[in-house]
C-alpha cells in the first residue's frame, strides 16, 4: 500500500509541476474558454432541437440521428476548440501537455456517450435504462481517463489488496466491483434475451395465451439464475463454496418467505395447468372481472368499474375460482318475470323472446328461450334464458335493456306484472 500512494504522490507531483508553469496556465485557460464554448453551443443545440424535433416527431432516422446528436455536441465542440488552441501553442512552442491529454478524453468521452445511448435504443424505452445512463457512460469515461493517467493499474492493486479469504476464494473490493460490474452486464443481456424471447412467443399463433405467459416466466428466471453464476465464475468465485452458504440462505428463506414461495410455485401451476389465462372473465370471493396480466406471486384482476385486483396465486389454487370463459365464452343470462292470472302465458313468452332484440349483444345462437317454470301465489313465474359471449363487458347493461324491452312490450299488450295481494277475512264473534 506504501509503494502505491508513493506512486500516486509521484505522478501528481509531476501533473503540478507542468501546471505551475506558464504553458500550464495559458493551457488552463484555453481549456476553460474551450469549456465554456462547448457549453454554449451546447445549449443552442439544444433549444434547436427542440424546435427540430416537433417538426420531425414521426421521422425515425432524423429524430435518432438528432438525440444522438446531443451527446456529442459538447465534447466535439470541445475539441475542436482544443485543437485550435494546441496549434496556437505550439505555433509560440509552448508545451501543450494538457491539451494533448484532453484530446483523447473528449473523443472517448463522445464515443461512449454515442454508444450508450445507441445501447439504450437497442434495448427500448425505459425510464430505469435511461437514469442509468448517464452514471454507466460517466463511469466508463473515468476509467478511461484514469487508464491515460497511467494510474488505473495502480487503483486496482490498492483495490486489490484489501480482502478476505472464504475457503479457496479470495474477496476483495475489486472482486465486489468486478461481480457487479459483470452481473449488470450479464442481467441487461439477459432481460434483452427474455425480452426478444418474450415478443417472438408473443407473435406466435400455435402458443397459447397462458403459455405465452409461462415461456415468458421460466425463461427470464432461467436466463437471470444463468447471469449471476456467469457473473460468480468470471470474478473467480468457486461456485462450490457456495454450497453451505446457499443451503443456510434456502432453508432461512423457506422459514421466512414461505407464503412467497407458495404465491410463486402457485404461478407457476396456474400456468402450466391453463386453468386461469389472460383475459378470463373470473369470480373470486365477491371479485367479478377479468385477467389482465399473470405475475409469478399475483394475477390482475379488473372488473367493470376499473378497479384492478391484486390476487395471490396461491388463493386461486386453495379456494374456489368461478371461470366464466374456461371452455368457451357464452354465459347465459337468466331473467325472471311474472305476470298475472288473467294474462296469456304464451302470448308473454312471445313478447319476452321480441325483447331480446333490444340489445345487440343477444345471440342468436343459442336462440333465446322462456320458460314458465311455476305457478306462485301471485302469478306465473317465466324465465328468459338469452345467451351472451363476451362476459367481460359485464351483463348489467344486457339485463337493463332486456328489461326495459320487456316492460315497454308488456304495457304496450296490456300484460300486466302482479304484485303482492292478500284477501283479509273478518270473523265476527
Amino acid at each position: 500500500m506504501t509503494d502505491i500512494l508513493a506512486t500516486l504522490s509521484t505522478s501528481f507531483q509531476s501533473w503540478y509541476a507542468a501546471i505551475i508553469t506558464v504553458s500550464g496556465a495559458y493551457e488552463l485557460v484555453i481549456t476553460i474558454i474551450a469549456a465554456g464554448l462547448a457549453y454554449v453551443a451546447h445549449h443552442q443545440w439544444q433549444k434547436l432541437l427542440l424546435v427540430r424535433l416537433g417538426k420531425n416527431e414521426q421521422a425515425g432516422i432524423i429524430r435518432l440521428a438528432l438525440r444522438s446528436s446531443s451527446r456529442v455536441i459538447f465534447p466535439l465542440v470541445m475539441l475542436l476548440f482544443v485543437l485550435a488552441g494546441e496549434a496556437i501553442l505550439l505555433e509560440y512552442e509552448f508545451q501543450n501537455l494538457i491539451l494533448k491529454f484532453l484530446k483523447p478524453v473528449l473523443i472517448s468521452l463522445a464515443a461512449i456517450r454515442f454508444l450508450v445511448y445507441l445501447l439504450r435504443r437497442a434495448f427500448g424505452q425505459s425510464r430505469g435504462i435511461k437514469a442509468w445512463e448517464g452514471l454507466i457512460s460517466t463511469t466508463i469515461w473515468v476509467v478511461v481517463v484514469l487508464h491515460l493517467f497511467g494510474w488505473l493499474e495502480i487503483i486496482i492493486k490498492a483495490l486489490d489488496a484489501s480482502g478476505l479469504s472464504l475457503g479457496d476464494s479470495r474477496i476483495s473490493i475489486l472482486s465486489v466491483m468486478k461481480f457487479s460490474f459483470f452481473a449488470g452486464l450479464f442481467i441487461v443481456l439477459a432481460r434483452w434475451l427474455a425480452n426478444l424471447i418474450e415478443e417472438r412467443v408473443g407473435k406466435s399463433e400455435f402458443i397459447s395465451a397462458s403459455m405465452r405467459v409461462a415461456l415468458s416466466k421460466v425463461s427470464k428466471v432461467v436466463l437471470y439464475a444463468i447471469a449471476i453464476l456467469i457473473a460468480l465464475n468470471s470474478v473467480g468465485i468457486d461456485l462450490t463454496t457456495l454450497t453451505v452458504f446457499g443451503g443456510a440462505l434456502g432453508v432461512g428463506l423457506g422459514f421466512g418467505f414461505q407464503r412467497i414461495a407458495s404465491n410463486f410455485i402457485s404461478g407457476f401451476i396456474l400456468l402450466f395447468d391453463r386453468s386461469i389465462k389472460p383475459g378470463d372473465v373470473i369470480s373470486v370471493g365477491n371479485r367479478f372481472g377479468w385477467v389482465v396480466q399473470l405475475n409469478a406471486r399475483y394475477i390482475v384482476v379488473r372488473d367493470r368499474e376499473g378497479v384492478e385486483t391484486l390476487i395471490p396465486n396461491e388463493n386461486l389454487i386453495t379456494s374456489e375460482v368461478t371461470n366464466w370463459s374456461f371452455s368457451d365464452r357464452h354465459v347465459r343470462v337468466k331473467l325472471p318475470v311474472q305476470i298475472s292470472y288473467k294474462d296469456d302465458p304464451e302470448f308473454a313468452m312471445e313478447l319476452m323472446t321480441k325483447a331480446c332484440e333490444a340489445s345487440d349483444r343477444v345471440l342468436k345462437t343459442p336462440a333465446p328461450q322462456v320458460r314458465l317454470l311455476s305457478f306462485e301465489n301471485n302469478g306465473i313465474q317465466l324465465e328468459l334464458r338469452l345467451w351472451v359471449n363476451d362476459p367481460q363487458n359485464g351483463i348489467g347493461a344486457v339485463k337493463s335493456e332486456v328489461n326495459l324491452a320487456i316492460w315497454k312490450l308488456f304495457k304496450e299488450h296490456g300484460v300486466t306484472i302482479p304484485y303482492p295481494q292478500r284477501d283479509v277475512h273478518i270473523l265476527s264473534e
